[in-house]
């Protein structure tokens, strides 16, 4: 039977929210810096040549008042010298012409919308979102291609530049609709995008495409030759092929490209879906209750009670493993799986998470993870009672759900909990981390402990003296390192999560991706050998 969970706190400014708040200006001001860029020479330049920023672009994309969930807005952020955040490209779903699409968009304002290292891999993320939750892609194009300084980051490999025509070419044998926009630039390898998309549109006097460039003609074959006569709107359209509209202008291609969304095919509703009721209690409360020391825990339950329908979860052995809660509820209608940390791992935790993971893949129930956690107990006793099978258990039943899973990172994620939890390495659906989370082997404490003892031993086996003075030095730098690699925006920069989102954000977001994704038969659910 559901219970309600969580109860009201007191609407004062308390030092736990004093401080989240602090989080959040800074998590608007960075999100602004990059959005909104003010007196940037190079978005002055491009606007002056008549085109639009790439950010009005997806706005006008976009049906009127759909969301947009931005992925990876931070990727690359302090990364590259003279780069703004975002590696230059721009993506996110959202509605078009009523259906959810995700939208993978160019910025040209940065580097010719050149593609670094981050970018290849934000752009192969984002169709490995589209792929698993079956969306159309909408490719607005105007990039330079590869950049070419890093050219040994960028092409060779096989996550590097040439997968994401790979990722087109089995989206389209999945049935997956793609359409390009071709607003600029579309040079080299990337001329695949939309040469490999179901439909393209051109827009004349702005839109090129080739293989290679004049330059790269001349050099090759000593042939003079203008862009426009190389590869524009009227050569593709009239005379190769190789685009299938001409449009006059960006507000027309972008006109006929909702027109074409119109005929894609439609995802399947959720039989399942109930009108949404509204969590009991106003989603900002989490500010005063998560604790401004990160190594307090909070409680998971009041945090809960601020993001599921009607702040009721059907818990799942609510007397048994209790440091890990799992249980059934809805999200704006939505039926989901919780599997939430309230401690640490212990053998108990494991075993009850993986018999509900497994329930809710026999039901085909998607699963959201919401991850606080120091990591599996250790210790003699521990050991010896098998928590290394059975954390293996829960690590196998995350591995092998078959279900759509969600994570959420609201305060730590260490060791082999992040596994455990549905990690990025355990291919969640969309990953998002709270502006205050961290997430790193170990906590910065327990790193600097652990190295000191560790060079401590190596002198002592040397017969050399490691004085106390060292040891502080050394052990205060690890934990700076540690502090450092943690935080969230080192994480988000460099990929390992989808974004940061604000905590009020989080239904929101949770909304967007049950609602976008496409129902989906699903195999027998199979998950190995599970050892006993």
């Amino acid at each position: 039977m559901a219970v309600t969970l969580g109860k009201p706190i007191p609407q004062q400014q308390t030092e736990n929210s004093r401080h989240y708040t602090k989080l959040i200006q800074v998590l608007q001001e960075r999100s602004a810096a990059i959005i909104a860029p003010v007196n940037d020479p190079a978005v002055e330049r491009h606007e002056g040549r008549g085109k639009w920023f790439v950010r009005k672009r997806i706005d006008r994309v976009l049906d009127v008042g759909s969301p947009f969930l931005e992925i990876a807005r931070f990727a690359g952020l302090g990364l590259y010298d003279a780069v703004r955040g975002g590696a230059g490209i721009v993506t996110g779903i959202g509605q078009v012409s009523g259906i959810w699409c995700m939208i993978i968009a160019n910025d040209a304002t940065v580097k010719g919308g050149t593609y670094f290292p981050l970018t290849v891999r934000k752009h192969v993320r984002a169709q490995q979102i589209a792929y698993q939750s079956h969306l159309p892609c909408i490719y607005l194009v105007d990039s330079g291609g590869a950049f070419l300084p890093l050219q040994d980051e960028v092409f060779p490999d096989r996550q590097h530049f040439g997968r994401i025509f790979f990722n087109q070419a089995q989206m389209s044998k999945a049935g997956i609709p793609q359409l390009s926009i071709v607003l600029g630039s579309c040079t080299a390898g990337g001329a695949y995008v939309p040469a490999m998309s179901d439909e393209t549109i051109i827009v004349e006097n702005l839109g090129t495409i080739f293989l290679g460039g004049p330059p790269l003609v001349q050099a090759a074959t000593g042939e003079k030759i203008s862009a426009e006569e190389l590869g524009g709107a009227h050569v593709h359209t009239a005379i190769s092929g190789v685009a299938d509209h001409l449009a006059k202008n960006e507000s027309e291609a972008i006109d006929k490209a909702r027109s074409i969304v119109r005929s894609f095919p439609v995802g399947n509703s959720d039989p399942d879906r109930i009108e949404p009721v509204a969590p009991l209690y106003p989603p900002d409360d989490i500010y005063s209750l998560i604790p401004a020391d990160i190594k307090k825990p909070f409680p998971m339950r009041d945090i809960l009670a601020r993001i599921i329908d009607g702040s009721e979860l059907d818990e799942f052995k609510a007397e048994y493993g209790k440091t890990i809660l799992c249980g059934f509820t809805r999200v704006a209608g939505y039926r989901v799986g919780i599997v939430a940390n309230d401690g640490i791992l212990f053998s108990e935790s494991a075993l009850k998470a993986a018999h509900f993971i497994q329930v809710c893949d026999q039901r085909n129930i998607p699963l959201v993870f919401c991850q606080n956690i120091m990591g599996f107990m250790v210790g003699k006793e521990y050991e010896h009672g098998g928590i290394a099978k059975d954390g293996a258990k829960m690590v196998r039943a995350v591995a092998c759900a078959q279900v759509p899973k969600y994570t959420i990172v609201m305060g730590g994620s260490f060791g082999a909990g992040n596994y455990a939890m549905a990690g990025r390495a355990y291919d969640p659906d969309l990953l998002f981390m709270w502006p205050n989370a961290r997430i790193a082997v170990m906590g910065p404490e327990q790193a600097a402990q652990v190295l000191t003892q560790v060079r401590s031993d190596s002198y002592t086996a040397r017969n050399k003296e490691f004085s106390t003075e060292e040891a502080k030095r050394y052990r205060e730098s690890i934990a700076a390192q540690y502090e450092t690699q943690a935080a969230a925006y080192y994480s988000t920069a460099r990929l390992w999560d989808d974004g940061i989102i604000d905590p009020v954000e989080t239904r929101t977001v949770l909304t967007i991706a049950l609602a976008a994704r496409k129902l989906q038969a699903l195999p027998t659910p199979s998950y190995g050998v599970f050892r006993m």
